[in-house]
């Protein structure tokens, strides 16, 4: 028997919106995910994460192949990662992989739309550091984010890149077995992976980037059908992250084939013109709060009311009250918010169950996310936010951890959940595991755009995204971008 391969497994994750000027620390990682070695393999096991896709693909093989965990950093979508942070991430990820020894192959997961204080591409940085350790003939196979904006660099650095397809992102788990998977024919000499990469000068606003929707929907479409052809690998379509301020930012395609440049450079063109030519579709169509809110007023609820300016998952505080207050103002009152407030879960410390207090909640972060709500509720029930979410469902964890957890409800029926730490609404069980039951409310508002969708599709009638404003504006016209291309639509003509 011959002796098995040994693959090296790295993740390092992080959404990073410049426009927040509060920076992602070394404690941010420390505080979701900072494995390494066996540790990494074991905790990621279970989830739906790329890597644990990895991992099972790793052990379906295993009479080939050794896995061989090195280290997965993520955190929380914030600001851009200190100098510090990155320098001490990077320098561990090398570390280990010096002591882990002679690598036949390497499954990387970058995220795509990282950015530190000192390299703007972070994501090209680290890869091309790890292709530098392991030279140029080990195969390095990585998953993205398809909310990343591809770099050259990063493409340079890899064999070949795989994109999740769904946007919310429920394929994680299986497109990290496929990476591997890859990996394991180009080991073996059966596939001789060859990508050609696209950068057209356009930004797909977020609001637009639900996949199985217009205008994105026949766009995969187009990618699906390219799949038919014998040459094609893989292909994936980078819908960007509008957020990160770099010279990356905006779509990209992927195109992968079997040892053929020049079909792959046809297709991913192909992709490419595609978007140039249905690129106004791909632009926002925004209205005012006042407008969206009143909509829901005839409608039968629960309605997910999206608010797209306080975007967890893009980085936002979680905290923004504008909504809460637009509702109040035009009586609808039957409604649900979650918020990220640690003083205000404090401020409730000493009160029982059942007893009323006056509290001050949300817009504490900063000052563009509305004015604190004020008034006396009821506390209906005090929990340590920690809740299981089974299903697969954006991000791909499975264990959650909100914090120390306070749901207050105001006598007008609006009614509170209070954080202690950040999180994104991906999953329904954020509800259901504090006893809050989705279908007692007309209107629950909910911090995203498309990943909260596969959680509350099944429990609302309706989803109406919001145009709040915020760190993560659907607007982009009011971003001040300083390191974009230019000319890029749609700010400019192209």
């Amino acid at each position: 028997m011959s002796e098995r391969k040994r693959i090296g497994v790295i993740g390092f994750l992080h959404e990073s919106n410049t426009f927040i000027s509060t920076p992602t620390t070394y404690a941010a990682f420390e505080n979701d995910w900072l494995l390494e070695g066996p540790a990494f393999q074991q905790s990621i096991s279970g989830t739906h994460h790329e890597t644990a896709g990895f991992f099972a693909a790793l052990k379906d093989a295993e009479a080939e192949f050794e896995a061989v965990p090195i280290m997965l950093a993520r955190a929380m979508p914030y600001g851009t990662i200190t100098a510090d942070a990155y320098e001490r991430i990077v320098s561990r990820i090398m570390t280990l992989l010096k002591a882990a020894g002679p690598l036949d192959g390497i499954l990387a997961a970058p995220h795509g739309a990282t950015v530190s204080e000192e390299h703007p591409d972070a994501d090209g940085y680290w890869l091309s550091a790890v292709r530098k350790k392991i030279g140029p003939r080990v195969p390095m196979l990585a998953t993205l984010d398809p909310h990343g904006n591809l770099s050259p660099k990063m493409a340079a650095a890899c064999n070949a890149m795989i994109a999740y397809r769904s946007n919310p992102h429920l394929d994680q788990f299986q497109v990290g077995k496929q990476a591997a998977e890859l990996l394991f024919a180009t080991l073996r000499g059966e596939a001789n992976p060859t990508m050609a990469i696209a950068t057209p000068a356009v930004a797909i606003n977020i609001q637009k980037q639900e996949t199985t929707a217009e205008p994105c929907l026949p766009l995969y479409q187009l990618a699906n059908q390219q799949l038919q052809n014998e040459a094609v690998l893989t292909n994936s379509i980078m819908l960007g992250f509008p957020y990160s301020d770099v010279q990356e930012m905006g779509a990209a395609f992927m195109v992968v084939t079997d040892d053929d440049q020049e079909q792959a450079q046809k297709l991913v063109d192909e992709l490419a013109d595609y978007l140039v030519e249905h690129r106004e579709e791909f632009q926002a169509d925004l209205e005012s709060i006042e407008t969206t809110v009143a909509k829901c007023r005839d409608l039968e609820g629960p309605i997910c009311l999206l608010d797209m300016g306080d975007n967890t998952g893009g980085g936002s505080p979680a905290d923004s009250t504008i909504l809460m207050h637009e509702c109040q103002r035009q009586g609808l009152h039957n409604t649900f918010v979650c918020l990220y407030d640690p003083q205000a879960v404090l401020d409730c410390n000493d009160a029982e169950v059942g007893e009323e207090i006056e509290l001050t909640m949300g817009a504490k972060t900063d000052d563009l996310h509305g004015e604190p709500w004020q008034g006396t509720v009821e506390v209906l029930g005090k929990y340590d936010g920690l809740f299981y979410e089974p299903q697969p469902r954006h991000g791909g964890a499975t264990h959650c951890d909100q914090g120390t957890t306070v749901v207050v409800r105001h006598q007008s029926g609006l009614t509170m959940m209070l954080t202690s730490k950040r999180q994104p609404p991906f999953s329904i069980k954020q509800l259901t595991t504090f006893n809050v039951d989705p279908s007692e409310f007309h209107i629950l508002i909910t911090k995203g755009v498309n990943a909260p969708i596969a959680a509350y599709k099944p429990v609302c009638r309706k989803i109406i995204r919001a145009n709040t404003p915020g760190v993560t504006t659907a607007d982009m016209g009011h971003l001040n971008y300083q390191h974009r291309r230019v000319p890029m639509y749609p700010f400019e003509e192209i």
